[in-house]
């Protein structure tokens, strides 16, 4: 059966709160709790079928699909639900991987938690919800230049586990961008040292990096405010620059992430101020194209590539293109992390956040947790939380199979 007829079926049943369907010599009961429930459509048991979940206040039902026409009931349980933020005190530009195993894995940029300093934090879980702390990324803190590691990205590669990250202080000159190495994504990460820098590149502020691989090519993709978002060939083992860069975006831009889509290539890019604590213009922003050297447009046709300049309020406010921002509880919404599907078949959407009522760590640097919700991809374009914001209520979890 189609994905449209599934949902016209859904749809059906929703709208008639009382009628029962069978399913395999199965009455399931949909009752009245049906008209405040979640339809979702993905493979679940794994065997490329198109399988129901229908959630409702009290519980789930799953419909596994028979391949003809027919669904047999999976089980119900007990429905999972979760709120931001997922993991406190902060996990400030967070990067994340999946590994083999099944654990999730993020990374984090340096700052100094109420437990202590901490230079690059890991932490895990199996379901993006309930995190556990697991440590620091090195045991010796990369030296090739003075300052913080910010914003790490984290990639597998070679049989290894490729942390690349920023080195940089506030107002430097000749920031750059480092390479770690891993065979575990506990670590301890080897530091390799300097892969680029402005001075090298042209390029001011060159922080933030992000790989983006395909077809057996590696690009680096990094930059920041003032500098503008560029792209660069790396060689095939992702530690060497072989080619010369290309811009994909103005300078009002940084915290780059791609992500690819039934033939679109999505860019998602941060802009504003992300560390004025509840005062934080930070918001996402996301364009795509059919090539990953663009151009990127907006949903409303808007080229990323010309918004220049324009990162500091009330200039922000113009920027096209934004899919998440400030709302009355959260400020500051940005830097995601690589978006995550679910077994269920649903996106995932990881960022840092600004809880307004506790928006500072005890040394005064902002305070940004991490936050997830889901993606709702409305007319091929990302939607998140029907242009509200950070979710805070209590919401369906993501589904993962262990």
């Amino acid at each position: 059966m189609k994905r449209n007829l599934i949902y016209t079926l859904i749809a059906m049943l929703l709208a008639f709160p009382g009628l029962r369907t069978g399913a395999q010599g199965h009455i399931i009961d949909l009752g009245l709790q049906v008209q405040h429930a979640d339809i979702a459509v993905g493979d679940i048991n794994g065997n490329g079928l198109q399988d129901v979940l229908i959630t409702g206040e009290g519980g789930s039902a799953i419909l596994l699909n028979n391949g003809d026409s027919t669904f047999a009931v999976g089980g119900e349980s007990t429905l999972t639900t979760y709120s931001n933020p997922v993991f406190e005190p902060d996990l400030a530009d967070p990067t994340l991987i999946r590994t083999d195993d099944g654990w999730f894995y993020a990374y984090g940029t340096e700052n100094t938690w109420p437990e202590g300093h901490q230079v690059t934090p890991i932490v895990k879980s199996r379901d993006l919800v309930n995190w556990e702390y697991v440590g620091q990324a090195f045991d010796i803190k990369p030296d090739w230049k003075s300052g913080y590691i910010w914003a790490p990205s984290i990639h597998r590669l070679n049989g290894l586990y490729y942390l690349y990250y920023s080195n940089s202080t506030w107002g430097d000159e000749n920031p750059g961008i480092g390479l770690a190495l891993a065979e575990n994504p506990e670590g301890p990460f080897t530091d390799r040292g300097m892969l680029l820098d402005t001075r090298s590149t042209g390029v001011i502020n060159s922080i933030d990096p992000y790989l983006f691989s395909e077809n057996g090519e590696n690009h680096l993709f990094w930059g920041s405010l003032g500098g503008g978002i560029y792209g660069i060939r790396l060689s095939s083992d992702g530690m060497r620059i072989t080619g010369e860069k290309f811009r994909v975006a103005g300078n009002s831009f940084e915290g780059v992430y791609i992500h690819q889509r039934e033939g679109y290539y999505y860019l998602f890019l941060s802009t504003g101020s992300c560390c004025e604590g509840a005062s934080s213009t930070y918001r996402v922003v996301a364009g795509r194209s059919e090539n990953p050297e663009g151009p990127y447009l907006t949903k409303n046709g808007s080229d990323l590539m010309n918004y220049n300049d324009m990162w500091w309020a009330p200039m922000v406010e113009n920027i096209d293109g934004v899919i998440i921002k400030s709302n009355d509880h959260v400020a500051g919404p940005g830097h995601n992390a690589q978006i995550v599907t679910d077994d269920r078949g649903d996106d995932w959407f990881i960022y840092h956040g600004i809880v307004k009522s506790n928006p500072l760590l005890p040394n005064g640097a902002t305070r940004r947790p991490l936050f997830i919700d889901r993606i709702a991809w409305k007319n091929g374009w990302p939607e998140i939380n029907r242009g509200t914001g950070p979710g805070v209520q209590e919401q369906q979890a993501p589904f993962f199979k262990h």
